[in-house]
């Protein structure tokens, strides 16, 4: 898969610009602040419906604007797909392929496939069970589009049952004497809450048993120095397996047996929502004991995973390498360089050309200097 041009109006720092890309790798320079981060963001939106940089969309849409727009034209197997996204920012964004409106934005889901490494990624060892439950929503959104949508209902479902934690009468809160119906109701959201979960906490799980051998091998190959690496979904929920049905069956007793401690604490203390993915160096939590070289390896790892089990799928995701080889050694930079060799199309942001190692090969580079124009770039340039 390559992306063949993307543009963008009003996202971020660019009022218009339009690029041409092609296969191979493409080298984004410019200063700090010109805007570089900003057009492989938008690439990975489209891929991911969200950014790496900031949680909410706003921030997505230019000062004074209402909303902005990405369009990225996908190559895989001799077919092209365009995928349109209007962001807003504040409202529901809109969304279509190739001019045929969609229903939701979230059918854009495995159009663009990318995986994204930057100075971000230590927040997947160092940062809180969020950042690595969101790496294993992306990867199985883009593997598995329509899970996508199961966690976005079970979002909803968490909320109101949430809300209904919060606003329980005394009478909900001193269990089940003097009830006013209320249990009943939290009864209606704990199986719809752990129907949709059941589906997430399946998926992850199998995910992660996918995943942990070609972390383990990445790592190895990254620092064989080191203690060996490991992942594992740790859950809220009682190990029963990978089957939604007992999943959904265990966590339907717990929520039973967590329920006074939920009423009296005002929140969901059960599901998906809660669980990590538990990162090991030997026989220790990276989190806290890796050293700063450890963690840097460990996150290459995790990234170089995601691309070996995207790449087993059929196809190869687009590499997005946004302002990393100045943050890593010489043995990193070369584990990084031997991946990006036979890659389909590798994008790559840096601020000072010296921070690149020497062998990447064959590169085309685009240089980017922010304008109040509309801007045209093309991977031609050099």
């Amino acid at each position: 898969m390559f992306i063949r041009e993307l543009s963008l109006r009003d996202f971020r720092s660019w009022p218009h610009c339009h690029v041409r890309l092609g296969p191979g790798i493409t080298l984004f320079v410019g200063r700090n602040g010109h805007g570089k981060t900003n057009l492989v963001e938008a690439i990975g939106y489209v891929a991911h419906l969200g950014s790496h940089r900031v949680a909410q969309d706003a921030p997505l849409v230019r000062h004074g604007q209402p909303n902005a727009r990405v369009s990225a034209t996908a190559v895989r197997d001799d077919r092209e797909l365009t995928a349109h996204l209007l962001i807003n920012a504040s409202g529901a964004n809109q969304a279509s392929i190739n001019r045929t409106r969609l229903n939701s934005p979230r059918e854009l889901l495995g159009v663009v496939r990318t995986v994204l490494f930057c100075p971000e990624d230590l927040a997947l060892v160092r940062g809180e069970p969020a950042e690595r439950r969101r790496y294993l929503d992306n990867i199985i959104a883009t593997r598995r589009p329509r899970l996508a949508g199961v966690k976005a209902d079970y979002e909803k479902v968490l909320r109101q049952r949430t809300t209904l934690l919060k606003t329980s009468s005394a009478a909900l809160r001193r269990g089940y004497s003097g009830d006013d119906g209320s249990l009943a109701t939290l009864d209606v959201w704990d199986a719809q809450l752990a129907r949709q979960g059941a589906q997430m906490i399946a998926a992850r799980r199998a995910l992660v048993t996918e995943l942990d051998p070609l972390v383990h091998e990445a790592y190895a190959g990254i620092a064989p120095e080191s203690r060996p690496a490991h992942i594992a979904y740790e859950s809220t929920v009682p190990d029963v397996g990978e089957d939604p049905a007992l999943i959904e069956a265990a966590m339907l007793a717990e929520l039973g047996r967590m329920r006074p401690k939920e009423i009296d604490r005002g929140r969901s203390l059960v599901g998906p929502h809660r669980d990590d993915l538990v990162i090991t160096l030997g026989d220790v939590p990276a989190k806290g004991f890796a050293s700063h070289g450890e963690t840097w390896s460990m996150v290459l790892a995790l990234r170089l995973g995601e691309f070996q089990l995207l790449r087993a799928d059929g196809t190869d995701p687009v590499l997005i390498l946004d302002d990393v080889f100045a943050e890593l050694d010489a043995l990193r930079r070369e584990r990084l360089v031997h991946l990006t060799q036979d890659v389909e199309q590798v994008l790559i942001t840096v601020a000072v050309p010296d921070d690149l190692p020497p062998d990447l090969g064959d590169i085309h580079r685009i240089p980017v200097v922010m304008t109040d124009r509309t801007s045209v770039i093309s991977s031609n340039e050099s």
